[in-house]
């Protein structure tokens, strides 16, 4: 079984053919006086003076050169929309391109090894037959060419091969933008008397004094302080509350808040409270994520209808709006719009959790219709759908937490690094789920207080094989800690891994090793992000209201 699956992630995952290629990408590592980047920003390297940043170039020219070979690709053509009605006679396919020596190892085959078993098995990833629900926008992807996968009991794209790699798609990402079905993770909506309340038993946040139409994230706790769940809150009215969790923990965290909102519905019945959860079962859930992303949704945005100023919306902040379609068509209810994402880019979520597609009017369903006014917007063709492959590589590069692999039901979010989350007015206040555990926690040792023992860091290894889940972490030979998520980073060409050590290793520049495939692997300490992030701040401190969409909003 290993054998087949090695052979069917590898025939997936090799470069482009001349005929089938869209854009190339180029890539080498800065000198330390380089800055400039065609058609980007350099990313650099945080916390390693040693290492430089990557220079990557998409092109999108009629005859791109693909990397590693001397032919080139045929002229395509550039609109997506029309590509598949060409009627251009194609060559004879050409010999597949010779592979740079260490290009399996080191950069275009990362999917390769992130995906072969028990790795992809681990992870929930099903190569067999496409079992699981379909999401809304399945057909979607049937007609754009996806390999699909199962994960978390739904049927969703790995990537997208007649728009290359997965590495190419990740740098489509960072330079212009892509645009991804999450419809897997669970859409809920709480609202109530008592909604603010069971919130704030449940997590660390401060909901009943939080701004309106911002969204944040937070952590479901255990009485021990360990995360049931990581999730974003969004607070849409006083009492009423959209929050979104991982699809792969559904059955989990829907039996979790079952329990511990138990009496809360029942004090409900008897009349001393008011609480009603349900789940937007089946609906769609897009993330739009690039330095291109704010102008694609702003043509999408009518006018007439739309008062948000996208250069005052901050990440976090959320709007409802419909949307244009095609022509003068437009969405037939409001789709819940909030700045942000997993990507480290710039970006926005769209929810299709407020709308009913049963009363549609146009056509297929919504969610596929703005799926395509997403490829439509940008004339070049740089806006591309991407899979659950560069989801792991984008949200590694920029330091972002998986459940299930760097967050668990032992871990509490100090020693992950989330202390953040939990609200200044609840440090003090306590009265959540492993307050008692978490609060001394977030005062260290040195200052008196219990502190960690162990602490999430994040590692650079600038030659040998990636660190993977459960390879062990030591230090002058003693056993400290253990990795928790790692890759061949395509944007820095260096191996990035994230895991966890004994409190006082996790200095910026302490020297470790890993056991990788029972080969020591020497790793630095550096701060993360592993790359610059570029969500939208502002300039200052904002203040609850301070933008003129902050109020209660209904979606129509």
């Amino acid at each position: 079984m290993r054998t087949g699956i090695r052979s069917l992630v590898r025939a997936a995952v090799r470069l482009p053919r001349a005929p089938a290629a869209r854009f190339s990408v180029t890539a080498r590592v800065l000198t330390d006086g380089e800055s400039k980047v065609k058609g980007g920003e350099a990313l650099k390297v945080n916390g390693g003076s040693k290492l430089a940043g990557v220079q990557a170039t998409v092109e999108n020219p009629t005859t791109a050169e693909v990397p590693g070979t001397d032919e080139a690709s045929k002229p395509v053509d550039e609109n997506p929309a029309t590509a598949e009605n060409s009627t251009t006679t194609e060559p004879a396919e050409p010999a597949e391109p010779a592979m740079p020596a260490d290009w399996d190892r080191r950069y275009d085959f990362i999917e390769l090894e992130e995906l072969d078993e028990p790795m992809g098995q681990r992870r929930g990833y099903n190569y067999g037959q496409h079992q699981g629900h379909r999401t809304p926008l399945y057909d979607f992807h049937i007609r754009h060419e996806a390999d699909l996968v199962a994960y978390a009991n739904h049927k969703l794209p790995i990537m997208y091969p007649k728009y290359g790699t997965i590495t190419q798609s990740h740098f489509t990402t960072r330079i212009n933008a892509s645009f991804w079905d999450v419809s897997h993770m669970v859409q809920h909506i709480v609202q109530g008397d008592e909604a603010a309340k069971c919130l704030e038993l449940l997590t660390p946040g401060a909901w009943r004094t939080a701004p309106l139409m911002r969204a944040k994230l937070t952590t479901f706790l255990w009485p021990t302080g360990g995360i049931v769940d990581d999730a974003v809150v969004t607070k849409l009215a006083e009492d009423k509350f959209y929050i979104v969790t991982n699809g792969a923990t559904r059955e989990k965290i829907m039996e979790y808040l079952r329990e511990q909102l138990a009496d809360v519905r029942k004090s409900e019945k008897e009349g001393d409270g008011g609480l009603d959860w349900t789940i937007a079962d089946r609906k769609a859930l897009l993330a739009l994520q690039g330095p291109d992303s704010q102008s694609i949704i702003s043509n999408l945005l009518p006018e007439d209808e739309t008062r948000v100023d996208l250069d005052k919306l901050y990440f976090g902040d959320a709007f409802f709006s419909k949307l244009h379609i095609e022509n003068d068509v437009r969405t037939p209810y409001d789709i819940l719009i909030t700045r942000g994402g997993y990507t480290g880019e710039d970006g926005f979520e769209l929810s299709f959790a407020f709308g009913n597609d049963e009363a549609r009017n146009i056509g297929y369903n919504v969610a596929g219709r703005v799926a395509d006014s997403l490829m439509r917007s940008d004339p070049d063709g740089m806006v591309l759908p991407s899979g659950l492959g560069t989801r792991d590589t984008l949200r590694l590069e920029a330091g972002l937490c998986l459940y299930g692999q760097d967050l668990d039901d032992k871990t509490t979010p100090v020693e992950a690094g989330l202390g953040w989350v939990v609200s200044p007015e609840r440090r003090v206040s306590g009265g959540f789920l492993g307050a008692d555990v978490i609060i001394p926690q977030l005062t260290p040792k040195s200052k008196g207080g219990a502190g960690v023992w162990r602490r999430r860091i994040g590692m650079v290894a600038e030659s040998g094989r990636p660190a993977r889940h459960g390879a062990k972490i030591y230090h002058k030979g003693r056993e400290v800690g253990a990795v928790t998520s790692g890759i061949p980073s395509p944007s820095l060409q260096v191996n990035i891994a994230m895991g966890y050590v004994e409190d006082g290793l996790h200095k910026v520049g302490t020297e470790l090793e890993v056991d990788v495939r029972k080969r020591m692997e020497k790793v630095t300490v550096v701060k993360m992000p592993f790359i610059e992030t570029r969500y939208r701040r502002p300039d200052g401190d904002r203040q609850p209201g301070s933008v003129p969409w902050a109020e209660p909003q209904t979606p129509e």
